[in-house]
């Protein structure tokens, strides 16, 4: 059984850190390009990052120069350090896990709140 357990959300003061992480289990961690996602109320779900299995990475507009994901493949794991928070990063995050557009892994989300 696949499972992709995000953590590390929370409610954070505008121009704080919050480092997320999502544990994957049941597939070959390795071999999965693995993002991360989110989506605030009222909007679709928006690409955050993204690491491939080979390292690279990939980041959206807003959020360059402010968060870094990195992953462990001994750990099945992979992080979002995301600094310098916005009111406007508060959304629910997701890790997705992606091999193929049908052999694909959402987790169940981790809520982060930017506000003073």
């Amino acid at each position: 059984q696949v499972q992709l357990v995000e953590s590390g959300g929370g409610l954070v003061q505008p121009g704080g850190s919050l480092r997320l992480s999502c544990a994957v289990s049941g597939v070959t961690f390795s071999r999965y390009t693995m993002g991360w996602y989110r989506q605030a109320p009222g909007n679709q779900r928006e690409l955050v990052a993204r690491i491939s299995n080979g390292g690279s990475t990939n980041y959206a507009d807003s959020v360059k120069g402010r968060f870094t994901v990195s992953r462990d493949n001994a750990k099945k794991t992979v992080y979002l350090q995301m600094n310098s928070l916005k009111p406007e990063d508060t959304a629910v995050y997701y890790c997705n896990a992606f091999f193929t557009a049908e052999i694909n892994y959402w987790g169940k989300g981790t809520p982060v709140t930017v506000s003073s």
